[in-house]
């Protein structure tokens, strides 16, 4: 039997050591795992309000939300989807929407009505293209582009349909400025259909219409069911230097969160550089929110193939262009108020940013 003081001894040494072990244990921790934890944790998470299409040129957000970057940047996204720009306007004038990746039209309507919404990335370049079917095809085969739909009509009796999105759109005000700028037609000379992306698909495949000034995937999507469908006119042909979907925030979530804006700005340009560099698993991302998730991976592949190198996300790419498409479409009496193109961008996110390496070209 040992004594009732060496016992006690004992049990203090077996406490502190056990005590120190501890100590220990959660010091390493604190060095090794602690440190990482908030380096992957952003210092501040918000709820925000993120308003999109389920088309290819918001393929940024697509790329974010499945790799967790745009989680990273410190926001919890509620996903908001609609078929067209215009109801996207009535959102932001309505108060909803922190956030959203729609067309620079609608973006300047917003922003001449009164939303206060500030531009701070851009999405994608030129993405317009203009597909013929059949009966409309050869007319732009087979001699000038500036008579071919003069030359249908006396062939045919009647005016070509043409489908596009609404009035004050990214694909409409192209649709327009290719009639009025590029082949001097008047835009009398068509009938055009105002519809959504998925109204534009379905005129094409059933043949509703004989043409349409659309964007991917549903060029692809057209040019794979049928083999009369021809793009015709692509971006650069249709508005060289045209400015596409964009990414916008609300300036009271800039004021509120400017980190925040200014990790989401890094997380959408590298999004960016992995769709120009045909990523499989931004593929995958964007198969999985393009035409809701129903379109075949192939398709969707290369559409983003297609677009390869459309995909642009220095906003200071688009100023100019921006400008000339503001000046169009009020001449053409499509945008009301006067939008200033200087306050409607926020460039300070991206030129903070190191870029140097990018895939991206550099703003001319």
């Amino acid at each position: 039997m040992y004594p009732t003081r060496f016992i006690a001894r004992l049990r203090t040494a077996v406490v502190l050591v056990a005590a120190l072990a501890a100590l220990s244990a959660c010091s390493s921790d604190n060095e090794s795992g602690a440190d990482s934890d908030n380096a992957a944790q952003p210092a501040e998470t918000v709820q925000a309000e993120i308003g999109y299409m389920p088309i290819l040129p918001d393929a940024p957000l697509f790329v974010g939300l499945e790799d967790g970057s745009i989680a990273n940047a410190g926001i919890q996204p509620k996903l908001v989807s609609f078929q067209n720009g215009p109801a996207m306007v009535q959102a932001l004038l309505g108060g909803q929407l922190d956030i959203a990746y729609f067309g620079i039209g609608p973006t300047m309507v917003a922003r001449g009505k009164g939303a206060d919404i500030k531009v701070v990335a851009s999405n994608i370049i030129e993405q317009i293209s203009f597909v013929a079917l059949g009966e409309l095809a050869p007319y732009f085969e087979d001699g000038d582009a500036a008579t071919a739909f003069d030359r249908f009509a006396r062939d045919k009796g009647r005016k070509a349909r043409i489908s596009t999105f609404p009035v004050g759109s990214v694909p409409q005000t192209v649709l327009a400025y290719w009639l009025d700028k590029q082949l001097g037609v008047d835009s009398d000379a068509i009938d055009v259909i105002y519809q959504g992306a998925s109204q534009v698909q379905q005129s094409l495949l059933t043949g509703a219409v004989d043409g349409a000034a659309i964007l991917e995937p549903v060029v692809s999507i057209v040019r794979n069911r049928r083999d009369d469908a021809r793009v015709v006119a692509q971006g650069e042909a249709m508005f060289p230097g045209q400015p596409g979907a964009v990414l916008a925030v609300r300036a009271e979530f800039i004021e509120a969160h400017p980190q925040i804006v200014e990790r989401l700005v890094a997380a959408h340009v590298r999004a960016t550089e992995q769709l120009r560099a045909g990523d499989q698993a931004a593929i995958d991302a964007v198969h999985q929110y393009v035409g809701g998730g129903r379109l075949p991976r192939p398709v969707v592949a290369e559409a983003v193939a297609e677009s390869a190198d459309n995909f642009v996300a220095d906003p200071n790419r688009i100023i100019d262009g921006t400008r000339r498409m503001r000046d169009f479409q009020q001449a053409q009496g499509t945008l009301g108020a006067d939008t200033d193109i200087d306050a409607l961008f926020e460039t300070r996110f991206y030129d903070a940013l190191d870029t140097r390496g990018s895939a991206e070209p550099s703003t001319p």
